[in-house]
């Protein structure tokens, strides 16, 4: 462990496309009732509160698809505070309309998520050894990689993107297959390179899975006092060098700072992307240019 596979690109343009069928924009009944079809209009999209930007290329994606042009005035991963613009659009108020609240949602669902990382990275500073953060497949279907992302944006590493990606032994298999034959399994079909990440629950737990030939132990739903005990016992067993130690379970960003004196190497969060506040943004119209009249 230590290093983590970048998100899988995100089809921005297909997760665009489902949006904004999902919202019927080529059915907005009322804007193709008031609003003359060729009004053209210019609109920004503006922060309401501070935080940590991410969605902008989600966003863009969406605009697009709407025939409308979107020119960023931020980058992703960027902090941002109130009142600040981070998308400037272009096309007919039809267009910007029908596709306002699929691109605030992706904006404030991610930025929301990009914003809780940044907080618990912030809670990790003065960790020895560097105490990382990292997400979890706690996402929201068909939004994976957009969370995924946004966690990357805020600072955060991605950690496995799906179950083919990487080898990790959970409880529920270890009440059906011993600690030992499981290692062993799937050592016979590791990558070069790649390790072998089994979860444990205490002590006598990690310890059995480090003599199995673990090369990584997941250490779940422990206290910052059990986490160093765990810890302090790998060391006093000559097992803890050379092995990645990673903490999940009920972890939020505010309590991060308590396990930054564990001795563990990174913390998995599944509260970055199931419980993230969103981050509010607000589409704002320009008024239109009136021509001037001749003289």
């Amino acid at each position: 462990m230590g290093t983590a596979r970048s998100p899988t690109p995100l089809s921005h343009r297909a997760l665009a496309r489902r949006a904004l069928q999902e919202d019927r924009a080529s059915r907005d009944r009322t804007s193709r009732r008031v609003l003359n079809r060729d009004l053209r209009i210019r609109a920004t999209i503006v922060a309401q509160s501070a935080g940590t930007l991410s969605g902008l290329t989600a966003a863009r994606a969406v605009a697009a698809l709407a025939g409308v042009r979107a020119t960023p005035r931020a980058r992703e991963g960027a902090a941002v505070r109130p009142g600040q613009v981070v998308l400037r659009l272009d096309g007919t108020a039809r267009q910007v309309l029908a596709a306002e609240r699929t691109m605030l949602n992706l904006l404030m669902h991610a930025s929301g998520i990009a914003t809780a990382t940044a907080r618990a990275v912030r809670g990790t500073r003065g960790s020895h050894p560097r105490l990382e953060v990292w997400a979890t497949r706690k996402t929201l279907p068909g939004l994976r990689d957009l969370e995924k992302a946004a966690v990357v944006h805020g600072g955060g590493h991605p950690h496995r993107r799906d179950l083919s990606d990487g080898l990790l032994l959970k409880s529920t298999h270890l009440s059906l297959v011993p600690v030992e034959v499981a290692v062993a399994r799937l050592r016979r079909v590791a990558r070069p390179g790649e390790s072998v990440e089994v979860e444990v629950r205490d002590l006598p737990e990690a310890l059995r899975a480090a003599r199995a030939g673990a090369d990584a132990l997941l250490v779940d739903n422990a206290s910052p006092a059990r986490a160093r005990r765990i810890v302090r016992g790998l060391v006093a067993a000559g097992l803890r060098q050379g092995r990645w130690v990673e903490l999940s379970g009920g972890i939020s960003p505010e309590r991060v700072r308590a396990y930054r004196g564990v001795g563990a190497d990174a913390v998995s969060l599944g509260a970055l992307t199931h419980s993230a506040r969103a981050l509010p943004f607000h589409l704002r119209v320009e008024p239109p240019r009136l021509s001037r009249p001749a003289r």
